[in-house]
């Protein structure tokens, strides 16, 4: 099939509603995540247990009642937004939008970025699956699982240090689209007294958090010690470890909360 028989194929399937309204969803379920998250956090605070990352949160919603139920409506979710995020790596950024198409250097980073974001998706959406069938694993493990075996050789611990930089520029991505509003060119809207702060405080926070995370990745690989890349986790309670550590993490667990409501936002306003 030829790649404009494809992009035609792809740009067909995005003028779906149901398609549409499918992804959107996506960002109500990763709100439910994100506020799942802070509570989490907020709990950590003050003393109680806990994962605070995606696998924790998709934990607690599988424990509430109905929550194996939530949990396959939320793989459908994710999954359907990750769909939209490779159909737009296809055929451009805001599919539905006349003129999408930007073959500019900004138009392959959209493109590249689209395929990031789809990828993370697919990973979510596989995460609630594995949840709701009972087989669902603390992503700090797995993280720390991985990184004991690159590790084990010169190779593995300079992929590791890639990754760590990759998750920290993610991180400062998200800061400087939080700082500078960026984030406002992905609504239908121009912002509001609500939605306008939310993102700034969310993006911020949560890029701060996947800073953290990438610098403990690097950490780790330096000195050998798998137990420290635990991902968002690790870097969550690790700023619980620090002076103030309380406080710190209460601002984390607003700002990550912030994040979640903006995504309820997202999914009635987002350009798609």
């Amino acid at each position: 099939m030829s790649e404009n028989r494809v992009s035609g194929a792809v740009d067909k399937a995005t003028d779906s509603t149901a398609f549409e309204r499918a992804a959107r969803a996506g960002h109500i379920v990763s709100g439910l995540v994100h506020l799942l998250i802070a509570f989490i956090i907020i709990r950590i605070a003050f003393g109680s247990g806990g994962n605070a990352d995606q696998s924790g949160a998709l934990g607690t919603l599988g424990s509430s009642p109905g929550g194996k139920a939530m949990l396959w409506i939320a793989a459908v979710a994710f999954l359907a937004m990750a769909l939209w995020r490779v159909a737009e790596a296809i055929i451009g950024p805001h599919a539905t939008e006349p003129g999408n198409g930007d073959s500019g250097a900004s138009g392959l980073f959209d493109r590249a970025k689209a395929a990031g974001v789809a990828v993370v998706y697919f990973g979510f959406a596989f995460s609630a699956v594995q949840f709701a069938r009972g087989s669902g694993q603390s992503s700090g493990k797995q993280s720390s699982g991985l990184s004991a075996r690159l590790m084990e050789n010169t190779a593995g611990k300079a992929v590791l240090v890639v990754a760590g930089l990759v998750i920290i520029a993610i991180g400062g991505y998200h800061v400087y689209k939080g700082v500078t509003k960026n984030f406002l060119d992905d609504l239908k809207i121009s912002g509001g007294t609500a939605i306008t702060p939310l993102g700034v405080v969310g993006y911020v926070a949560k890029g701060a958090v996947l800073i953290g995370a990438g610098i403990l990745v690097i950490v780790a690989s330096i000195n050998s010690d798998p137990s420290k890349a635990t991902g968002i986790d690790g870097a969550v309670k690790t700023l619980g470890e620090a002076p103030f550590g309380k406080f710190l993490l209460i601002l984390a667990g607003i700002g990550i909360a912030a994040y979640g409501l903006y995504s309820f936002a997202m999914a009635r306003y987002s350009r798609m």
